[in-house]
């Protein structure tokens, strides 16, 4: 049998590629920082730059957070550069405070902001651009700024017997509030502020454990902004030398918050070394040690959105992508914001500016700001 002329007819050429100076992939903090940056240095709106966003509303990050976690909760949250951040009610959820202020940003500084539109692949064209591949068309830049930050990517290490476990596991990011816990046995894993939110909540409706790799450092005292410089150069450090980057929190220890004090009250702060095995009732120690479990949630962080990437070659020896500043290493055209040291709210702010400050020299536009 002849296959008929329609199932021969090759396929169509893909249509051209949407041309602009640069694109930056994600709309969160670190990219709406960098994109505000990049139109105070003289890159028009969509022709001199573009920002292409997965989620389908402004908000980055945060419209994904828990319901519970209210803006009373949210510390150190550093406003984007031009716009403060209006007051906002307390016990307002930060999942709708947050999103509203990055919409009312993208509107007030006349962003380009292109969504949904997942990006598949960054590519090296030929002719020296960057190819952006995504599922809504392709994007041909001079430079790119990175900007997908970690949420897509939650973290869970690997334990013997997980595939046992009766109970329900889930990771932070999953985490909807306490009372789907009520009554139950919740091992809560990791040694942050998202452990700390969950116990605080949880220890008031469930009977809950806390377990962390290393023992966790309370600080009772301010963290000062020399500690905070000295805690982010721990991590650029890292990040200079390609190696995956830790999370600044990993370095400073844990300040005393409301949740750290509401957890305390509940006696929820009693921290037992990590288990060696997940059992089919819970988890259990090598010593004979036992706790039985409805539940575990895994807060054990997350890793770098950036796989996209791969096809440029920028992940050295050390598994990370080595920087210096914002700038990879490997390939001056590409930037990454939100990532290892920048990966809080003021240090992306930092980062875009720098990111953008560089493009603009790496590009040679006229500086309008």
């Amino acid at each position: 049998m002849t296959a008929s002329a329609e199932e021969t007819r090759p396929a169509p050429p893909p249509a051209p590629a949407i041309e602009t100076e640069v694109v930056v992939v994600g709309a969160g903090q670190a990219g709406l920082s960098a994109a505000y940056h990049l139109r105070r240095r003289g890159f028009a709106p969509y022709d001199g730059f573009m920002v292409l966003d997965a989620d389908h509303a402004p908000g980055g990050a945060w419209r994904h957070r828990s319901p519970t976690l209210t803006m009373a909760a949210v510390h150190g949250f550093h406003d984007l550069p031009g716009l403060p951040l209006p007051p906002a009610d307390p016990g307002r959820p930060a999942r709708e405070a947050v999103p509203e202020y990055f919409a009312a940003y993208e509107r007030t500084h006349g962003l380009p902001v292109v969504r949904p539109v997942r990006v598949r692949a960054v590519r090296s064209d030929p002719d020296g651009r960057l190819l952006v591949e995504t599922d809504a068309g392709r994007w041909s830049a001079r430079a790119l700024v990175n900007a997908t930050g970690t949420w897509t990517r939650p973290f869970v290490p690997h334990y013997p017997g997980a595939g046992l476990f009766h109970g329900r596991q889930l990771h932070y990011a999953e985490y909807g509030g306490p009372e789907e816990f009520r009554g139950q046995r919740v091992v809560v894993v990791g040694g942050g502020a998202s452990a700390v939110q969950v116990l605080a909540e949880t220890a008031a409706v469930a009977q809950t454990t806390w377990v962390t790799r290393r023992p966790p450092v309370f600080r009772d005292m301010p963290f000062s902004p020399e500690a905070g410089r000295a805690a982010v150069a721990l991590v650029e450090q890292r990040v200079r030398q390609g190696l995956p980057g830790q999370s600044v929190v990993s370095v400073t220890g844990l300040t005393e918050s409301p949740a750290v004090r509401r957890a305390r009250e509940l006696g929820a702060l009693e921290r037992l070394p990590m288990f060696d095995r997940i059992t089919a009732s819970g988890v259990a120690w090598d010593d004979g040690r036992t706790v039985a479990a409805d539940a575990i949630v895994w807060a054990t962080g997350f890793r770098p959105a950036i796989g996209h990437l791969a096809p440029l070659g920028l992940r050295g020896p050390g598994g990370g992508i080595a920087l210096d500043g914002t700038r990879a290493a490997a390939d001056p055209r590409v930037h990454l914001v939100g990532y290892g040291p920048s990966a809080s709210t003021v240090g992306a702010n930092r980062a875009g500016r720098a990111a953008a400050h560089a493009i603009h020299a790496l590009l040679r536009l006229p500086a309008h700001a």
